[in-house]
């Protein structure tokens, strides 16, 4: 049975850890130690050397006491910032932080479900498959502790990410790519008082080609935004260059080429208008993914979700995850909700009981396996 006071205790202590992105040692080297310590084989790979975090991701495996498929769990160690310091607080069911950071149950709420399911099959010699548990670095931000994971090192094609917003019971089984849209535009400098005629703004560029965009929500499956624009110093000379930040998503893989090729197209077109010149790069991020609603992981996650009497339903997201990336490396995975409320904000939050619903999810999903 969860013990809802150890588990509340354990994610307390857990977001007191330090672990922005890039800095996520402090938490893997105390959570390496609890896994250990509940009889997990521990490894840590290098991805950290290759993306500038001071560590790297946990891989960690639980023999099975019975034969069967090995299942993977996944989480992300890092949090967004602001996240050092974090003082959490309880009031009427529900944690937050003091209001001067973020809480950091994105994703810490899934790693204390996890370890705490893992005590409970320990404790009650509940038999089990193999199990495997991967907790990454730099997720935030570009998904790259699992880009570099050494999935040489994993066995099973089957993982449950524990990081969505979502009611528990939510069972995501569509997440979009992007693509990332770098824009330098340059054009010319020229007093703005005195000849701005003989100038190229590269301000008056970047708005032609914003002004032209389909931008935001472009469909039901697509989405497209202007992040940053930075560029110019002082109002006496015309702006001579500005970059620019910018993303398109889509479930649909021809749907997102068609929006980034339109977003690379409006630069183009607009740097000709002006005479100026405009340096384009795109990267696809990551890859969709679409797991059929008959598929047995999602078939598997539902029952597990009628087992402890919650109502399972599936559902698509607009976000990235190292569900992404788990998909584009062979191992079928699907993302449960958790109840993350308001990430990534000063107002984040967690209710105790979605804490326990999530570690109860876990273990019966180990039990059904």
């Amino acid at each position: 049975m969860i013990n809802e006071k150890r588990l509340v205790e354990n994610f307390m202590s857990y977001v007191q850890i330090d672990s922005e992105t890039k800095n996520e040692k402090e938490f893997a080297d105390f959570i390496a130690k609890e896994l250990e310590s509940l009889g997990l084989e521990v490894y840590r790979d290098k991805a950290g050397e290759k993306v500038g975090s001071n560590t790297g991701n946990i891989i960690a495996k639980l023999s099975g006491t019975r034969n069967g498929e090995p299942i993977l769990f996944s989480c992300h160690m890092d949090t967004v910032s602001p996240g050092v310091g974090i003082k959490p607080i309880i009031k009427d069911g529900v944690i937050y932080s003091d209001g001067t950071t973020i809480l950091g149950g994105d994703d810490k709420g899934g790693i204390a479900a996890i370890v705490e399911a893992l005590k409970v099959i320990k404790e009650d010699n509940i038999e089990h498959g193999p199990v495997e548990v991967v907790f990454t670095i730099f997720e935030e931000g570009g998904l790259f502790g699992a880009k570099n994971l050494e999935y040489d090192k994993i066995s099973a094609k089957k993982a449950f990410v524990l990081d969505s917003g979502g009611d528990v019971g939510q069972i995501i089984v569509k997440g979009p790519a992007q693509d990332k849209i770098d824009v330098k535009i340059i054009g010319r400098p020229a007093h703005a008082g005195v000849s701005p005629e003989e100038g190229i703004s590269a301000i008056q560029v970047a708005s032609e080609a914003i002004s032209n965009m389909k931008l935001l929500r472009i469909d039901e499956e697509t989405t497209a935004n202007i992040g940053s624009i930075n560029g110019g110093k002082v109002t006496n000379i015309v702006c001579p260059e500005i970059e620019i930040k910018a993303e398109a998503r889509s479930l649909s893989s021809e749907k997102l080429d068609a929006q980034t090729a339109h977003m690379v197209e409006c630069f183009e077109k607009a740097a000709e208008k002006f005479g100026a010149k405009a340096e384009i790069d795109t990267a696809r991020a990551y890859g969709p993914f679409v797991i059929e609603e008959n598929d047995a992981i999602v078939d598997h996650a539902k029952k597990a979700c009628e087992s402890i009497g919650l109502k399972p339903f599936t559902a698509a997201t607009g976000g990235g995850s190292d569900t992404n990336i788990l998909n584009g490396n062979g191992i079928k995975a699907i993302n449960l909700g958790i109840g993350e409320r308001k990430p990534h904000t000063l107002e984040e939050h967690m209710k105790i009981e979605d804490l326990v619903n999530a570690s109860k999810l876990v273990l019966e999903i180990i039990k059904l396996a």
